[in-house]
């Protein structure tokens, strides 16, 4: 496939004018800013609904005028190319982007598998990279100079919100298990660390390859381990599959905790498959967070249908971690009056904890790790989604332990 052929640019001016009149914009063009998006594979899903909130920020941007650097306003121009899932392919795109493109800086890709094969890439050639999805502490823990985590919360926290929750219902003993990949590989040891000091019992904490379709091994593992809860975490397709043979082999937990299982495509490929699932969001019409910066979540959500009225899905929180990204680099560039890396780093840190966007607080430290924007937990129920845990925001008590599959309606 040739690059021309999966190349698409978003906003304006069109890519034609934009290459012609090169030298001037470097002064007076569009903040451009290069990312990749998933058309296929595993990440295509929660990539494309991150892009999504990627072009709500830029049109909401633009509608103002664009950001104001050196006394002038300059519209922001959204430039993306197909990563495919690929990790190998990721690092030739990014180069793309920063030497055929000449982007200004750059979004991650979705999720931690393809970040960390990104920034080396933008790291060598000095460009400043905003993270909107990826959680992986490692990446953190590279030296990298120029990477901030906008939006999303470090993978050693992420899980943890759910071991509170299930704490907090009774469950004592609880089996891991996870996709051995760095998000998931995250994710799943801070959560352990955190059940084994709340001093639940950990009977299981077991990895799986990726491109594993029957998890009837695990699960069959999982409950002989005595657990009462279930948390194995993946990505969204292999969470489906992990609900149905749940149901099909009709093995029963107390609680199982799937983090993707109140996305709307989960809740509307999963169908009766979801019932009684906890999981885990940054957006639901339930929780507002007191916003400083950007829209709030209903204007959000009016923007979202504005731009995307045919979207197959609905907007979910990868929409919103990375429309709150592009809010918080819009706030870094104002701060810095500058695109160049060390100075939209120094701008980075001089805003931790002083915004608020849709999907919460923004703090991060030296390394450009993110310690905030903790998820509320949800839980599938018959009669719709609820937020359960934590109880500031709950909105209805979990149903612990939940029926068997056998005595549900």
């Amino acid at each position: 496939m040739k690059r021309r052929d999966f190349f698409l640019t978003l906003a304006a001016p069109v890519l034609a004018a934009g290459l012609a009149a090169a030298p001037a914009l470097a002064q007076d063009g569009p903040i451009r800013i290069g990312m990749t998006v998933s058309s296929t594979g595993t990440f295509a899903l929660a990539a494309q609904s991150g892009l999504r909130g990627a072009e709500i920020w830029v049109d909401d941007v633009n509608s103002r005028g664009g950001i104001e650097i050196g006394g002038k306003k300059r519209k922001v121009e959204l430039v993306k190319l197909d990563d495919r899932s690929d990790k190998t392919t990721v690092p030739k795109v990014y180069e793309t982007l920063i030497k055929e493109e000449k982007v200004d800086l750059l979004f991650g890709p979705f999720g931690s598998t393809l970040t960390a094969a990104a920034v080396n890439a933008t790291e060598t050639a000095g460009k400043f990279m905003v993270i909107w999805s990826a959680s992986a502490d490692s990446i953190y823990a590279q030296g990298y100079k120029y990477v901030v985590s906008a939006t999303q919360i470090a993978g050693s926290l992420l899980g943890q919100p759910g071991v509170r929750a299930l704490h907090s219902m009774g469950v004592k003993k609880i089996a891991f298990a996870y996709l051995d990949e760095p998000f998931p590989a995250a994710l799943t040891q801070g959560a352990v660390d955190l059940a084994k000091q709340l001093g639940m019992e950990v009977t299981m904490n077991e990895k799986f390859a990726k491109g594993t379709k029957d998890f009837n091994i695990l699960i069959q593992k999982a409950k002989a381990s005595g657990a009462e809860a279930f948390y194995p975490t993946a990505y969204e397709g292999d969470q489906m599959t992990i609900a149905r043979q749940l149901r099909e082999a009709n093995v029963n937990f107390n609680a199982v905790y799937l983090v993707y299982a109140s996305q709307p495509q989960f809740l509307q490929q999963a169908g009766k498959d979801a019932e009684y699932i906890l999981s885990q969001t940054l957006l639901h019409d339930k929780i507002n967070w007191k916003v400083t910066h950007g829209l709030n979540r209903a204007q959000m959500m009016e923007r979202y249908k504005k731009l995307h009225p045919n979207a197959q899905y609905t907007a979910d929180f990868q929409t919103a971690l990375a429309y709150g990204a592009g809010v918080v680099t819009e706030e870094i560039i104002k701060t810095a009056g500058s695109v160049d890396a060390a100075k939209l780093k120094e701008a980075a840190l001089k805003l931790s904890d002083k915004i608020t966007t849709v999907t919460g607080e923004y703090q991060i430290d030296q390394t450009g790790k993110q310690f905030k924007n903790a998820f509320s937990i949800m839980q599938n129920l018959p009669g719709g989604i609820e937020v359960v845990y934590p109880p500031q925001v709950a909105t209805a008590k979990p149903v612990y332990p939940v029926p068997a599959f056998d005595k549900r309606k």
